[in-house]
């Protein structure tokens, strides 16, 4: 049972790091070969350099993705992939074959979200109250 419950935690921990999101993104352009940070940022487009950022120090300190510091001028910075990273290469690949075959080509939202709004779209407008109709304030005639 001990032995199921560690298996289990580490299961878990390394599903929980890879399904962060842009994680498995990150990764996945890095299997391709090492990167600079505008062109991981210009290959997702809806990743904030923010996010793109805490994703990549999150790698590193997990050892799955290497900065490398190039000395030339200017100083050149790409990410790669460790040897540790380029081992979840089939993960991954054994992952996108299954969200071909099962996967919603967009994210589903989460029972009683609101759908998407279009920024084009205006919102509805709350109907009117009278300052008297306010709770607490008793409606005058």
């Amino acid at each position: 049972m001990a032995l199921q419950r560690a298996l289990c935690a580490r299961f878990h921990a390394a599903v929980e790091l890879v399904g962060r999101r842009w994680t498995g993104a990150v990764i996945q352009l890095l299997l391709h070969g090492r990167m600079r940070y505008a062109e991981l940022r210009g290959a997702i487009p809806d990743i904030s350099d923010r996010m793109l950022s805490e994703r990549l120090r999150e790698l590193e300190n997990e050892g799955i993705v290497a900065r490398i510091v190039i000395p030339e001028t200017p100083v050149r910075v790409e990410y790669a992939l460790t040897e540790k990273g380029r081992a979840l290469e089939r993960a991954l690949a054994e992952i996108g074959k299954w969200a071909e075959r099962w996967g919603a080509a967009e994210p589903t939202r989460s029972a009683g979200a609101s759908p998407p709004r279009d920024s084009a779209t205006p919102r509805p407008r709350r109907a009117a109250r009278s300052r008297s109709a306010r709770p607490g304030r008793p409606a005058s005639a």
